[in-house]
């Protein structure tokens, strides 16, 4: 039997079947690992408090919450408490590649995305979801209320990856569709024009948008862990380049691999989105971390 922790694991949340379970496995396993981090009193429980500041109503002050941790809080208004965050995902052909995983990089991401949809509506937060390929397939708007992480969860278990992607330009869609500040939450595997895709960031980012681009590959698209003559496939055009040396080209294809990340990492950083560079084999818990650290950033 796994513990609450162990859900956190790919190779473990990949035993469960439902999506909807595998949302709450994923977020009760980092509740549980929140106690024994900075993070700990950010928990679902006083996500709604802020802590008591010169100039706040006295009469404001929770003592309940007091009462359990000795401290001053006040509870907030409803408008300085809630997010609306929008999943952005990926839908293209190239999303469906594993290698020796049993998630594809499609698979990783919609666990991530209903995980934070379970984790945004138990703390009240509006989320929305767009999913898209070379157009936008599908759009549900943000709402808080317990029935939309079914719909989120129905939508995201029905789609497929296909076709090739047109990332920058849905995300410039995306920002035409949006009318007001939200937090956008970005899962893509980006192997589109780099450029395209960075000068669509700074158009969302000019437009006030907060923005996390979680950068979804495959493990063995970061590692190269193939040996001898290989078949490389593109995985959106099908082109295949055969007869290839691995061992010959791993330390360039590595190399390229890296240099993309640190081109986003760089680019990132001067437009003031958070990049998360992810493989499927790594643990769910960092891409909740980076959510809780917009959250908790904003008040």
């Amino acid at each position: 039997m796994a513990t609450s922790e162990q859900y956190l694991k790919p190779e473990v949340i990949q035993t469960v079947s439902r999506l909807d379970l595998r949302a709450r496995f994923i977020v009760e396993g980092f509740l549980t690992g929140l106690h024994a981090s900075p993070f700990h009193g950010f928990s679902v429980e006083f996500s709604e408090h802020r802590r008591y500041t010169q100039g706040d109503d006295p009469k404001d002050i929770d003592w309940l919450v007091y009462a359990k941790t000795d401290r001053y809080y006040v509870k907030k208004y409803q408008a300085e408490t809630n997010i609306s965050g929008w999943l952005l995902m990926d839908l293209s052909e190239s999303m469906a590649y594993t290698y020796r995983q049993e998630l594809t990089k499609f698979d990783y991401s919609i666990c991530l995305a209903a995980a934070l949809s379970y984790l945004m509506i138990h703390q009240q937060d509006p989320v929305g979801l767009v999913t898209f390929d070379e157009q936008i397939r599908s759009s549900l708007p943000p709402r808080s209320k317990r029935t939309q992480l079914g719909n989120i969860l129905a939508l995201l278990a029905q789609s497929k990856p296909r076709g090739e992607t047109g990332l920058a330009a849905n995300l410039r869609q995306v920002g035409a569709m949006i009318r007001h500040r939200g937090l956008l939450m970005i899962f893509s595997d980006l192997l589109t024009d780099a450029d395209g895709v960075i000068a669509s960031l700074r158009m969302l980012r000019f437009a006030g948008h907060d923005i996390i681009l979680f950068h979804v590959l495959d493990e063995a698209e970061v590692t190269f862990p193939f040996d001898g003559m290989v078949d490389l496939e593109d995985p959106e055009t099908g082109q295949i380049e055969r007869n290839i040396d691995a061992a010959g080209i791993r330390a360039d294809y590595q190399e390229s691999v890296e240099e993309l990340r640190s081109t986003y990492r760089s680019e990132c950083r001067s437009l003031g989105v958070d990049y998360v560079p992810l493989d499927t084999s790594v643990n769910f818990d960092r891409a909740l971390l980076e959510y809780l650290s917009q959250r908790r950033a904003r008040f």
